[in-house]
């Protein structure tokens, strides 16, 4: 017969691997972000206007037509606002 216990026993294994994997994983994304801000603290000493470059970024991980239909938009809704 098996002990419950081990059932158990593996379940907590599991879980601790999980958890540590997790955590492993929360370390890796701090430096990453870290990474980020040293790139974009660089890219703005160097005269790059950063908040232009994550609208950039943010763009090109979007498609061609999404972008052209929203600024399609935009430009009726500032023309409709004497904003040209």
């Amino acid at each position: 017969m098996s002990d419950p216990t081990d059932a158990y026993n593996v379940t907590a294994d599991e879980l601790r691997q999980f958890i540590e994997r997790a955590e492993q994983l929360a370390a890796e994304k701090k430096d990453i972000a870290e990474q980020e801000k040293e790139l974009f603290a660089e890219a703005k000493g160097r005269g790059y206007d950063t908040k232009v470059m994550r609208k950039v970024i943010a763009l090109r991980k979007r498609k061609p037509d999404e972008i052209a239909e929203e600024e399609a938009v935009l430009e009726m809704y500032k023309a409709a606002l004497g904003m040209q």
